[in-house]
């Protein structure tokens, strides 16, 4: 007994360093989440081209008087968006979009400074042990490759022709910013004592994988479904304008050119992979019903349902609500929120879960 508690002495500065890091992740992982949802509602609200410049250091401040305010407005009078979708639009009105795409890469810059000046301080403080050096530099590598994939994102619509950014270049950097998510999530969970007990169960971790990968496909047909304002296409349910399965999802030619740049396939898609889902994470919540080892765990079993639940309930009423602007801005942020609150949920499981 004296040995164990002389060893739980040693590892107890450890353990409160590690807590510490832990902190300083988790609020990383919600920053992110905010990062994503100013993401959604720069979308929603198309204003993400309405700053044609990527400036790192002086971009941080809006235009400041009249006469900046009239030049930014000048430079996005030149892009197509502008010509052929906002051509009425006023100072006011551009000031209201420029809000947005300002916040949103203001909150990145802020997000920046808090994994670096949490970085310096752990490090100065001897926070960091060296199992922790390699996931940090990842950690970074990833924040700096998700800035890069933004400003090529903005770019795609910065372009003849183009009224908003490519729907792809947008999933792209969707998809980014969610694995930056995950992996930020994953790290702070090896550092905290909760999450360590692990449950040995083969089937549903398999299980699990085939679920994540899953939604994988479903979230960049989310993404998908916002860069083409595919909601508006048929916003109906539990018919896509009518029918089950839509004549028009084969329109396309070749065929594969559906799967990407077809509204109403993309929309059928994305249905089908909702429900999908929705029947694996209920048969894997009743698979996992016997698993009683770690509490951690069976609250994240019941957790998962319930998001999964609210999610299919929120995209359809997304999707009856797209033809109106101001419910389709509230609940495609929501349908969005949600999303991420389930993927996380999911690597907590994938976490905890072991094949032996």
């Amino acid at each position: 007994m004296a040995v164990l508690n002389l060893h739980t002495m040693n590892n107890a500065p450890e353990q409160r360093s590690n807590k510490e890091v832990a902190i300083w992740l988790l609020i990383g992982v919600g920053m992110i989440v905010i990062q994503v949802l100013i993401g959604g509602i720069t979308r929603l609200t198309e204003s993400g081209l309405s700053i044609t410049e990527w400036k790192p250091i002086t971009g941080a401040l809006p235009p400041l008087n009249d006469a900046a305010w009239q030049a930014e407005f000048d430079r996005y009078k030149v892009t197509d968006q502008f010509k052929y979708v906002h051509q009425n639009f006023s100072l006011a009105d551009f000031k209201g979009i420029f809000f947005w795409e300002w916040f949103h890469r203001l909150w990145a810059r802020c997000m920046g400074m808090v994994f670096l000046l949490g970085f310096i301080y752990f490090a100065v403080t001897k926070k960091f042990n060296k199992k922790m050096i390699l996931p940090m530099v990842i950690l970074f590598l990833l924040g700096a490759v998700q800035g890069a994939i933004g400003w090529f994102m903005v770019k795609s619509g910065l372009v003849p022709e183009k009224y908003f950014v490519g729907h792809v270049e947008l999933a792209t950097h969707f998809i980014a910013a969610l694995g930056l998510l995950s992996y930020t999530l994953w790290f702070a969970l090896g550092l905290l004592e909760a999450a360590r007990k692990k449950v040995v169960n083969s089937f549903l971790l398999k299980l699990m994988l085939c679920i994540v990968t899953l939604l994988f496909f479903q979230l960049t047909y989310g993404a998908f479904m916002a860069g083409l304002k595919a909601a508006i296409s048929a916003p109906t349910w539990p018919d896509i304008n009518g029918q089950i399965i839509p004549a028009a999802i084969t329109e396309l030619s070749p065929w594969a050119k559906n799967l990407v740049y077809n509204n109403i396939a993309i929309h059928f898609i994305h249905r089908s992979l909702a429900y999908l889902l929705f029947g694996l994470i209920g048969y894997w919540w009743f698979a996992a019903r016997s698993v009683k080892e770690s509490i951690f765990f069976s609250r994240l079993r019941s957790i998962v349902l319930l998001l999964v639940s609210l999610q299919v309930v929120l995209g359809i009423l997304t999707v009856l609500n797209a033809i109106y602007p101001n419910r389709l801005l509230l609940l495609g942020v929501a349908h969005q929120f949600v999303a991420m609150l389930l993927l996380m949920c999911i690597v907590a499981i994938l976490f905890v879960l072991k094949r032996k």
